[in-house]
């Protein structure tokens, strides 16, 4: 699995859960590590964490710190910015609390398949269903974002060889431009597709207050 692929082919025991169940689990953590600003609390939970995804999700360490790998600027940032402003405790329970949601994500995503995770998001929007809301389009939003991740941080990747090999020491920045018109292109291409298939096609439902 590479460093921000979703699905993990190696079948461990968090594959054979449920995907509302694994999503209703990391909204409770998320909850907790606010309510409880606690550092022993937040620490607790990272190693959990982590111990869930080596054993149950059959993670490697190398695969949870590639995980990290992408927000480690912020979380240096974020812990410089609470020395400066409050005070190390508070910028450490900070990024521990980041690191945490970033790595629980990442086990749930390892271990749930899109197509899941797309059917827990619609069945729990189909009450918006009254207010005129398809929910398979928001489901269909989700697993669009869920499968374009890795292909923009592949893109980027691929960006920052070529320029690594015409030797030009350009900061990392400067690659958000080629890198966005790229993605930009993958949006067009997309909605061009969509549209050949009809994706629009279907009526949305009246909302409840207008129907007779």
């Amino acid at each position: 699995m590479s460093a921000l692929a979703l699905h993990s082919p190696v079948a461990g025991p968090l594959h054979r859960t449920p995907a509302g169940l694994k999503l209703a689990v990391l909204a409770a953590l998320s909850v907790l590590l606010f309510v409880v600003p606690e550092l022993p609390v937040a620490g607790t939970a990272l190693a959990v964490v982590v111990v869930l995804a080596l054993a149950g999700a059959r993670l490697t360490a190398r695969q949870l710190l590639a995980q990290l790998r992408p927000v480690w600027p912020w979380l240096v940032g974020l812990l410089v910015f609470h020395v400066v402003v409050t005070d190390l405790a508070t910028g450490a329970l900070a990024v521990v609390r980041l690191a945490t949601l970033v790595l629980a994500a990442a086990v749930v995503t390892a271990t749930s398949k899109v197509a899941e995770l797309v059917a827990v998001i619609e069945w729990l929007c189909a009450p918006l269903r009254l207010l005129g809301v398809r929910p398979a389009r928001i489901g269909l939003a989700v697993a669009m974002t869920l499968r374009f991740i890795p292909v923009v941080a592949e893109r980027a990747e691929r960006i920052r060889e070529a320029q690594a090999a015409r030797g030009s020491a350009r900061p990392a920045f400067l690659m958000l431009v080629p890198l966005l018109v790229q993605v930009l292109q993958m949006a067009h291409t997309t909605a061009e597709a969509l549209d050949a298939r009809g994706a629009d096609d279907e009526a949305p439902p009246r909302p409840i207050w207008r129907r007779a």
